[in-house]
Formats: C-alpha cells, sequence, structure tokens
C-alpha cells in the first residue's frame, strides 16, 4: 500500500484504526530497531583514565558508551551487574581481558583495552563501533626503532612541526630496559634523545609531541638512573602496557607520570590541551 493510499485508509477508518496502525509500526519489525553507537576513541579514554581513580567517577564524554561495552560484558557473564555503572574501572578492565582471551588473544592483544575486532565482536547485536582506532602493523620503524604505525605517523607528525630532527633512543614492544619499568612492554610508547638539543628545543619537542597526542615529559637524571631525554606515551594506543595506560591517567590530571605521581614540572607555555592522534588529525 502506498504512502498515499495509507493516510486515506487511516482517514477513512477514523482514530481506532489509526491507533492500530501506529502499534504494528511499533512491534511488527523490533529486530531493526536502531541499535546504541559506542564510540571506540570515549571507550579507549575511560579505559585509559578510569583505573586508577580513587573511586567510581566518571570521564566526561565517555560513560555512556562504556555503560554499553559493559552490559555487552554482563551478557555474557564477565561482569557483575553491580559493575555496570559507566566507570571503566579494574573490574571492567578485568573483564574485558576475559572476553580477549575468550577470542584467543594473549598478551597484549589481552590487556583489558578494546581493540576495533573485539570491540565490534562484543557488540553484535547490541550495539555498533564508530570512530575506531587501530595501531597498524607492529613492526613498524621510526629512526631505526620499532614502534606501530599510529605512533610512527604521530613521530611524523610532531617531527614536521621541528626545526631539528626527532631521534628515539628506546622504541616500543621492549622490556630489555629495566628502568622503564614495563611502560616500553605495549605499544604507544618511546624514549627520545636531546642530548643535543638546547633547553628551550627539548621543551619545544614535548610540546610537539604533546599538541599530536602523545603524553609527553621531559625527564632528568635528578629523577631516576637516567640521562635527560624525553618520555612519551601515545594516548589511546589500543596496545599500551598498563604502565604506559596508567601514565595517561597522570597526564589527564596533570602529573608527571612517575611512580610519586607529582605534578608535571612543564613549563606553562609548553602545555597544550589533552587531545589524541585522531581527535588531532580531525582538527
Amino acid at each position: 500500500m502506498s504512502m498515499t493510499r495509507t493516510r486515506r485508509w487511516v482517514l477513512s477508518q477514523g482514530a481506532a484504526a489509526a491507533a492500530a496502525l501506529a502499534a504494528n509500526a511499533a512491534f511488527a519489525t523490533p529486530g531493526q530497531a536502531a541499535l546504541p553507537v559506542v564510540d571506540m576513541e570515549m571507550v579507549l579514554l575511560a579505559a585509559q583514565v578510569d583505573p586508577p581513580k580513587p573511586d567510581t567517577g566518571l570521564t566526561p564524554g565517555a560513560s555512556a558508551h562504556v555503560i554499553e561495552v559493559e552490559r555487552a560484558l554482563n551478557a555474557r557473564g564477565l561482569l557483575a551487574s553491580g559493575s555496570v555503572d559507566g566507570h571503566y574501572g579494574t573490574s571492567t578492565v578485568s573483564a574485558y581481558a576475559q572476553w580477549q582471551q575468550s577470542l584467543g588473544y594473549t598478551g597484549i592483544d589481552a590487556n583489558g583495552i578494546p581493540g576495533p575486532t573485539s570491540l565490534t565482536r562484543l557488540g553484535e547485536g547490541r550495539y555498533t563501533v564508530t570512530r575506531t582506532v587501530s595501531t597498524g602493523s607492529r613492526t613498524d620503524s621510526f629512526t631505526g626503532e620499532r614502534v606501530n604505525t599510529r605512533t610512527r605517523n604521530m613521530l611524523v607528525a610532531a617531527d614536521a612541526k621541528l626545526a631539528w630532527a626527532i631521534t628515539l633512543s628506546q622504541g616500543s614492544y621492549t622490556s630489555s630496559n629495566p628502568s622503564s619499568a614495563g611502560t616500553h612492554d605495549g605499544g604507544g610508547v618511546v624514549d627520545i634523545s636531546v642530548s643535543a638539543l638546547t633547553t628551550t628545543q627539548r621543551w619545544q619537542t614535548v610540546k610537539a609531541l604533546r599538541t599530536v597526542g602523545f603524553a609527553a615529559w621531559l625527564r632528568n637524571p635528578s629523577q631516576g638512573d637516567w640521562p635527560y631525554h624525553i618520555h612519551a606515551a601515545a594516548v589511546s594506543d589500543p596496545d599500551l602496557s598498563t604502565q604506559a595506560r596508567n601514565q595517561i591517567h597522570d597526564y589527564y590530571f596533570g602529573k608527571n607520570g612517575l611512580a610519586n605521581h607529582a605534578a608535571d614540572d612543564t613549563p606553562a607555555g609548553y602545555r597544550v590541551a589533552f587531545t589524541w592522534w585522531e581527535k588531532y588529525s580531525r582538527s
């Protein structure tokens, strides 16, 4: 029946027929109802910022997306109902890691931080995923050090903002340096040599890295057993180790990413608004 003929029929049959037609429209095809949309960028943000919190505070803009993921984990028996609250805390991290393991993932692939495939699989029939984030290849490189493609793209963009070259002293996916405390075990984390740079150039490099989406700090010998260097962790990299993920939490709240969680010592003129690669790329 055409739309015009349908309207004529409704008008001829009166209010009772109109009500019946509306009821049929509401219940005839429930499977075609629009599913909730989960923004992967927002879920990743919460997965970094929420776990170290001392409470169950919500990350602005992320909780509505997190709760859909938690509902899906609960439906699979992986997360208790009481933890379905929009806070991507340690219980959600653990539950999501179990989900990744059930898909056959191990190691950094089962770190409790969503990747595009596991997040999409979890949402089948429950939600759709938008603004996916992918690391790309894990065997890419920058100045001879191993990084993933997303990290390499970020470094290239930061390097283009400077009149001198960014040179890595340590890449990602490595546990060769004990002083790194596990931050480089996953992806998205690099150390940058600054021995040839002036103090101003060092801070300008920190600013360039932060601008494209790194949590970056200038490290000095008074902070640990290391020379001056820049430590940078790519915000929202799905391959982050737990230690690196917690550094993103620190950066989000204006801290230094070290064990003492002291205030960030970066001069005000070299700080930028919190961002990540995909958000920067859209600007």
